[in-house]
């Protein structure tokens, strides 16, 4: 059976569908020796297909990771400027898998990552609004800046749906706040602090749907359990 070839890329664990079109539009997917264009097709199997001069070996075991990401490393799994990256985490857990979704440079925690591109495109798309919760301490705090933090925001030409904010901790002018947002547009949380008038000293991600962090040490990661699985492929 003929199929778009990005949708074939995305079940063997090469990127999700998105990024499977930009490899596409870059030229560097190849099928039976040809260069592939988008709208391309294939059949799983039959044609040779090729991506950056490798041939795509059989549907691989999916896995499904939890990492608890570090401060200092970006959210891809090469980086031009050299930066470490995530994969270098996870370069034992046994396949190729890609974060699903992003934390920032300088953010932290709860990072899902995964060789099912169908399961990541599910989980990132807006419709299914999978609520994240996040940890986030900041300085310049005053208690009337917490109506501001609540206020949607425009983001490239978008405005955001309101945050759910509340107050943890308080003392003198810094405060350790939870956020809990289902877009997770571009640096929301920071640009949301930011009309605020208040500066995030650090940001956590603890929390996506009924998936939390736990205890899992930083820089650690483990694989989810049925469970896990079960319940967030439910909320899907």
């Amino acid at each position: 059976m003929e199929e778009r070839l990005q949708k074939i890329l995305s079940r063997y664990g090469i990127a999700s569908r998105r990024k499977a079109e930009a490899l596409i539009a870059e030229r560097r997917v190849r099928v039976n020796g040809n260069t592939a264009a988008l709208g391309d097709t294939a059949v799983d199997g039959e044609d040779v297909i090729e991506v950056d001069g490798v041939r795509l070996k059989k549907e691989p075991e999916r896995l499904y990771l939890m990492l608890n990401k570090p401060r200092g490393y970006v959210t891809t799994l090469s980086d031009e400027k050299g930066r470490k990256n995530v994969s270098e985490l996870v370069a034992d857990c046994g396949g190729r898998v890609y974060p699903v979704g992003r934390l920032d440079l300088n953010s932290e925690g709860l990072l899902i990552m995964t060789n099912d591109g169908e399961f990541a495109n599910r989980l990132m798309h807006p419709s299914r609004e999978i609520e994240k919760t996040y940890l986030v301490w900041v300085s310049g705090w005053r208690a009337e800046r917490l109506a501001a933090l609540k206020e949607p925001i425009d983001i490239d030409g978008r405005m955001t749906a309101p945050a759910k904010v509340r107050v943890l901790r308080e003392q003198d002018q810094t405060a350790l706040l939870e956020f809990v947002i289902h877009e997770g547009r571009n640096r929301q949380i920071r640009r949301l602090c930011e009309a605020a008038d208040v500066r995030v000293t650090r940001l956590r991600r603890i929390r996506e749907g009924a998936l939390a962090l736990g205890e899992l040490p930083v820089g650690a990661w483990r694989a989810l359990t049925e469970a896990e699985l079960d319940t967030l492929q439910n909320e899907l």
